[in-house]
């Protein structure tokens, strides 16, 4: 069947005012959209439609900002800021220790011999006795077959305790056979061999604590008191030993002693804690807070070291507060938040 020209020409003017119509509707819409974005980058909120209000200056905007409106805690990039502890710098005193091991010993230890070879015929003391100097300990029988003498006694040289009784009535001597071993038990000392690494260190008047086994949580202080003059030459190793500044009657000779020699001492000086340091490509670096909440690292000079602190000898000043926990993931100007 035949169109009617005039029905094709309607439809054809419909179709196009259609598109027409689309097309204006799609513009309308991304011009919205632009003029939102712009908006929202400018801090305004657009005004509801048909209220007629003026635009709302958003949150953050550069009003709020000028009259202080903003709320306690919200500071711009608080929510980013590294949590930190810090301590500050003091001064204080810093020793350097050598820990070695040793024993409880007497100051003077002298071993009892007899002037005269024989049989011992009469022993008048056992371990743990008192003796004084020029005490009889002992009674000794030179006679050999055939011939009689008269019995020798054996004199203490010393005064002390009776530490050794190693032979029994009956046992036959000679001059070098010991008949006792007697200590000065009043006085005690610490012996002990440093390693040749520190043996140029140790000199006499060095002070050290002594920790011992048998009395567990306390220590005792000590002298250096006597120092061998030459090293072992089978351990390598040098003899000293050190006098308790104060006697204590539970510490008893033979005791296992573990002694802190104290190499060097300085008074006075910027401390700060082991862990505030960071060994980086082998520069030594901390971090400290700013007044504006702000790592600063400092590149670090040293001094003394001990097991729980450092001396700082540059890069750092009394009162100043580094950081002591958080600052193996700061870098430099990085916000910072201190903790307890």
């Amino acid at each position: 069947m035949a169109t009617n020209p005039q029905t094709r020409s309607k439809a054809s003017r419909f179709v196009t005012g259609g598109i027409i119509g689309l097309i204006l509707v799609f513009a309308g819409l991304i011009g919205f959209s632009y003029m939102a974005k712009q908006n929202a980058a400018s801090g305004n909120r657009s005004p509801s439609p048909g209220t007629g209000q003026p635009p709302v200056q958003g949150r953050g905007g550069p009003e709020q900002r000028q009259t202080g409106n903003i709320a306690p805690g919200n500071t711009p990039g608080a929510r980013n800021a590294i949590a930190v502890r810090v301590q500050d710098v003091r001064l204080g005193t810093i020793e350097t220790k050598v820990v070695i091991n040793g024993d409880v010993i007497p100051r003077t230890q002298v071993a009892i011999y007899p002037t005269v070879a024989g049989k011992l015929i009469e022993a008048r003391l056992q371990v743990g006795d008192t003796v004084r100097q020029g005490d009889i300990v002992a009674m000794v029988d030179p006679s050999r077959p055939g011939e009689i003498y008269a019995q020798n006694p054996v004199l203490s040289p010393i005064s002390g305790t009776i530490l050794q009784a190693p032979v029994s009535p009956g046992d036959t001597l000679t001059s070098q056979t010991v008949v006792y071993l007697v200590g000065e038990l009043s006085r005690l000392l610490v012996e002990t061999f440093v390693p040749e690494r520190f043996s140029n260190v140790a000199r006499k008047g060095l002070s050290a604590v002594v920790s011992l086994e048998a009395l567990a949580g306390e220590t005792f202080d000590a002298v250096v008191d006597e120092v061998s003059p030459v090293l072992d030459p089978a351990s390598r190793t040098l003899k000293i030993r050190l006098r308790f500044t104060k006697q204590d009657p539970r510490i008893r000779s033979g005791m296992f002693a573990q002694v802190n020699l104290i190499t060097q001492t300085r008074k006075d000086v910027p401390v700060i804690p082991r862990e505030a340091v960071i060994n980086t490509y082998g520069s030594w670096i901390a971090f400290v807070v700013t007044d504006e909440q702000r790592a600063e690292r400092r590149e670090l000079r040293l001094g003394l070291e001990s097991e729980e602190a450092m001396e700082v000898l540059s890069g750092l000043e009394p009162g100043e507060q580094v950081v002591t926990g958080g600052q193996n993931f700061l870098s430099d100007a990085d916000l910072v938040r201190v903790v307890p």
